[in-house]
């Protein structure tokens, strides 16, 4: 058997169809597809408009610079991540530090955020930016991060690079009823892929449109945002200090086409997730509670083994691997990294996210796990705790 991923790409026909429109169209790039694929995330969030770019990374970093974030500032986010939720800010001069996660949901720990809100506040320290990381695809607890925040004027920035297609409190993931903007990523691991690709969607028009600004050089050709008088129709100007953070025009007719299966794949993931939790339930693993007002768009489907030490995951780690399933594990606490440890953190500092790390391991779930594949994976879970 060839190894089962734990995420993977669900390409069909229609995708490859829609690339190959544009490969023989007048645009690779800086097309009128791009614009088009905004258009879809932006109505499909329920949001005013959307910003795509070559990563979610990238769009992070542009998000953080929309909002203000420079040297100096402080930018808040959760140790279980991939680290580009914290380099983002490091990336703007900003220092950064970490709020401790609830151990069920592995998202950022709304009590914990109110306690260390309180000391930052009376210590001068309030954060500029806090960015909520929807783990796995399930969102954070946005309403009340939100009224939290909002007592201390903090701006926040969802990186729902897990959760497209994911619902909380009746709205779409990337509404951003409770936050400033909302970062997705289009990895080929991800829900739905451009390739490489991310986008930041908003309400705020002038937001969203610094953010387009910040992904292109900081150039304009929108005569009303220039300081100098045009000398004809070709004349430009760079108003800001920007990147080169544009999507290409075949990446974004992949993810147009992509687009129009989101609910399949979010169906196929539900459905999955399910049956994980009915067969596994008997064993000593932890499994997310339900969905009640939050509903997953189940990125990653994660188990915790019972271990504190660690021993326990190594070996079911070991075990399924050895049976070609790509097992994971996500992730790894940043403020562990060494780079963040150089900086002054250390292990033992945001303990439930260190415990989680420990014991985490991440099943395979994409939309093209067959039930013979699925059934399999199970079995051999299973097997571990024969």
């Amino acid at each position: 058997m060839s190894l089962i991923p734990y995420g993977r790409q669900f390409i069909s026909q229609a995708d490859i169809e829609a690339v190959t429109d544009v490969l023989k169209s007048d645009f690779l790039t800086q097309g009128p597809v791009v614009p088009n694929f905004e258009k879809i995330l932006a109505e499909t969030c329920n949001a005013y408009a959307a910003c795509a770019t070559n990563s979610a990374t990238s769009a992070l970093h542009i998000a953080c610079l929309a909002l203000g974030v420079g040297e100096g500032d402080v930018v808040w986010t959760s140790p279980i991540s991939f680290v580009a939720s914290a380099n983002c800010a490091r990336l703007c001069g900003a220092n950064v530090s970490f709020v401790d996660i609830d151990p069920d949901t592995t998202n950022i720990c709304v009590e914990a955020l109110e306690e260390k809100l309180q000391a930052a506040f009376l210590l001068g320290k309030v954060p500029k930016v806090l960015i909520a990381v929807h783990m796995g695809g399930r969102s954070c607890e946005m309403e009340k991060i939100f009224n939290l925040c909002s007592r201390y004027n903090i701006r926040i920035i969802e990186d729902a690079s897990h959760a497209i297609g994911g619902l909380a409190y009746g709205e779409p993931v990337g509404s951003c009823k409770y936050s400033d903007l909302c970062v997705f990523s289009f990895h080929p691991v991800k829900i739905v892929t451009t390739g490489e690709g991310g986008a930041i969607v908003g309400n705020n028009e002038d937001m969203v449109n610094r953010c387009k600004l910040l992904r292109s050089h900081g150039v304009t050709r929108d005569f009303s945002q220039m300081e100098g008088e045009p000398d004809g129709d070709w004349y430009y100007e760079q108003i800001a200090l920007g990147l080169n953070y544009r999507m290409t025009d075949l990446q974004a007719a992949l993810g147009a086409s992509q687009m129009t299966s989101l609910r399949d794949f979010i169906h196929r993931r539900r459905a999955l997730a399910d049956l994980y939790r009915c067969e596994l339930s008997d064993l000593p693993l932890k499994i997310s509670p339900p969905d009640d007002h939050i509903k997953s768009a189940w990125h990653l489907f994660v188990v915790q083994t019972g271990d504190p030490t660690g021993n326990e995951r190594r070996e079911l780690f070991r075990h399924l691997r050895s049976a070609d399933i790509g097992v994971n594990v996500h992730y790894k606490p940043i403020h562990t990294q060494p780079y963040y440890m150089r900086l002054g953190f250390f292990e033992g500092q945001y303990p439930r996210a260190e415990d989680y790390y420990r014991k985490a391991v991440s099943l395979p779930i994409h939309p093209g796990l067959s039930g013979d594949q699925w059934t399999y994976i199970v079995t051999k879970v299973k097997e571990f705790y024969g």
